[in-house]
């Protein structure tokens, strides 16, 4: 797989935010199949840092039922916890 294809986006969210000022983390939207080492060298090769540290979890998609009893689900998501070394960072915008 190619590093566009194992991160898929960069969350923000207020917590993202803090975590990113002040411990140097940042929250990926990864393929649910990639492996941390995958990931690790992905973002280092897209965004030209160094990292320390790369945490994994498996969010289930949420129930949804439109219009009918029948609930649906979305689908899951694999989300990564990236810390970076001190003085690397992304820049977001």
């Amino acid at each position: 797989m190619s590093p566009f294809d194992i991160i898929k986006t960069v969350r923000l969210t207020e917590k993202g935010t803090l975590q990113s000022s002040r411990q140097n983390q940042y929250t990926l939207v990864a393929d649910r199949r990639a492996t941390k080492p995958q990931i690790r060298s992905a973002v280092e090769t897209l965004f030209k840092v160094k990292v320390t540290a790369v945490r994994t979890l498996r969010v289930d998609g949420k129930l949804r039922r439109q219009g009918t009893l029948a609930a649906g689900r979305d689908p899951g998501w694999k989300k990564a916890l990236v810390t970076l070394k001190e003085g690397d960072k992304i820049q977001l915008t």
